[in-house]
Formats: structure tokens, sequence, C-alpha cells
């Protein structure tokens, strides 16, 4: 006992210095758990949310628009890729990783199990979605286990772009007829809430915060990550053109932020529980694609056995 307490001060020595954690290091299990669960949920929210976009690819209104969708959904499945492979550093499996989600015993961001009804909700996802998800990922960067923060460098360049492609869909549509202008206030309607929620509980409802910002894998709480983008996002609705759904919202002189309103929790854990609007169809989806693809993984394993075995008779003869 006295052993591993000396293991875990010399860890967070190591912490607070601002040295990153690697592969081969002592690490407490709680820690390794820790970052299982949270890279394993960011990697399947990430192809998860492929899903919502993936829709509207062959409806997109212009070639352009096509073509840019498509490569921000190719994006998002290698996002997923290096996710999944910075989990498998810590021990686990990637098959067990998506038996996880398949079971549901894992968890993905709640916001990608909302339908997307119009070509307005590819923007909104663009300017909310991906602007809260850079809110939250920016400081992943810096976040102590090595693997992670490399991965979130890329990661966070290309959601940077995939949030300016989305503002730009919603900065033409507030330029357009009334019709398309009533598509966006409609979209920002729907997407507004779902997009707070993604921060995830307040900090008196969040069980894992405290410990993670003692171990430096989270940098900031969720609420004040919430905070940051409710101010953000203010000026750019502006431009738009566009009313944020909350009436509450409001300039505080004292605090230099602006409130807002109650967030409807009890809609968020009811969608968190798998009950929300595209929950059973969300998974229902991951499950086809991954029993289809199985013959995919099986050919691929078989030459690479084959390859391998080759190699070691070359050998052999040499």
């Amino acid at each position: 006992m006295a052993d591993i307490k000396s293991l875990e001060e010399k860890f967070q020595s190591i912490v607070d210095a601002e040295t990153k954690i690697e592969p081969k290091d002592w690490m407490p299990e709680a820690y390794r758990k820790t970052l299982i669960r949270q890279i394993s949920q960011h990697a399947h929210s990430e192809i998860v949310g492929m899903l919502p976009e993936g829709n509207w690819i062959n409806r997109a209104p212009t070639l352009r628009r096509k073509v840019g969708l498509l490569a921000k959904v190719q994006d998002e499945a290698g996002h997923g890729l290096y996710l999944y492979s910075a989990c498998e550093t810590l021990g686990i499996e990637r098959d067990e990783l998506f038996d996880q989600l398949h079971s549901g015993k894992a968890k993905y961001s709640s916001i990608f199990n909302y339908p997307t009804t119009s070509w307005a909700d590819i923007g909104a996802i663009g300017w909310l979605v991906d602007g809260a998800a850079i809110m939250n990922q920016v400081m992943l960067c810096r976040t102590s286990y090595g693997p992670y923060a490399r991965a979130m460098v890329r990661i966070c360049k290309e959601e940077s772009f995939h949030q300016r492609q989305g503002y730009e869909i919603l900065l033409t549509l507030s330029k357009g007829s009334e019709e398309q202008r009533a598509m966006l206030q409609d979209a920002v309607n729907r997407w507004w809430w779902p997009s707070l929620m993604m921060f995830g509980p307040t900090g008196k409802e969040s069980t894992h915060s405290a410990q993670s910002m003692k171990w430096k894998i989270k940098r900031k709480t969720n609420d004040e990550l919430r905070q940051q983008f409710v101010d953000i996002s203010i000026g750019q609705a502006e431009i738009l053109g566009v009313t944020l759904p909350d009436p509450d919202l409001k300039y505080n002189e004292e605090t230099g932020h602006y409130d807002f309103g109650e967030i409807d929790w009890e809609e968020f854990w009811n969608v968190v529980k798998g009950n929300g609007p595209c929950n059973k169809e969300r998974l229902a989806a991951r499950v086809k694609a991954s029993e289809e693809g199985q013959w995919v993984r099986d050919a691929a394993m078989a030459y690479a056995e084959k390859q391998a075995k080759r190699k070691s008779e070359a050998s052999k003869v040499a």
C-alpha cells in the first residue's frame, strides 16, 4: 500500500510539472479507466456524428456543398480512428470498444441523437455543435496523457474548419429568401439548447470533473466552457441576424458575461439514457455497419497473416 501511495505521489508530481504521461509510464488504474471512458466516448461521438450529416450528402443543394460535406464526414471518420488508436495505448482492444458502443454500455455525445430535418441543420451543426466541441477540445491539446493530446492537435485544426464551413452555410442562408432565413432561424432554435447540453452536467452533478482536473485530463469545468461558448456565440448570432431561443439571455455588467436560462436537464438525461429522438436509429445504424463490414475486416486480417507467414518463411530461407 505504501509503494502504491509513493507511486501515486510521483505520478501527480509529474502531472503537476506539466510533463506528459506516456503509455509505458506507471499510472493509477483509476486514471487509466477515466481516460478509456473519456477517449472512447469521444471516438464514438466522432463516428456516430457522421450519421446525421451523412443523411444530407446526397441532398446537398450544390456540388460544392456536396463535396464540402463529404470531406467533413470523412474527417470525422479519421478523428474516430485517431482516438481509437490513442485509446488502445491504454491496453484495451478496439473490438471491446466497439462492443461497448453497440451494447449501449458506452456513451457518445447526446447531441447526435437529434434529427437533421433541413439543410440549415448542417450549417447549425457546424456552427453550434462543432463550435461547442472546439471549445472543449482545444483544452484537450494540453491534456496530461500524451497520445490523446497529440491526436487533439490535428483534430482541433480540422474541427475549426468544420465550424467555419457551417457558419458560412448559415451566412449564405441569412442573405437569401425569406423562406431560407426562416429555415435558418428554425435550425438555430432547435440546436441551441442541445449544444449547451454538450458540455455535460453542472459542477455539482458531474461525477468526474474534479478528479479529471486534478490529473489535468481536463483544464476547465463544464460550466466554465459552457459560459465561454455562450459569450462567443452572441456576436456571431447578431451577424447572422438570428435570435437565440432564450428570453433570459442578457449581458451581466457585474460578471462581464452573458446570463442565460435554465437548461432542461431532464431532456439531457433522458437522451443520455437512450430515449432521445434518434438514439435507437443511430445505434442500429452503427451495429448494421459493423456487421456488414465484418467480411472486410476478416479479409484484411487474412491478408496480413498471409503476408506475415511469407515474410517468416523468406527469412528462414535466407
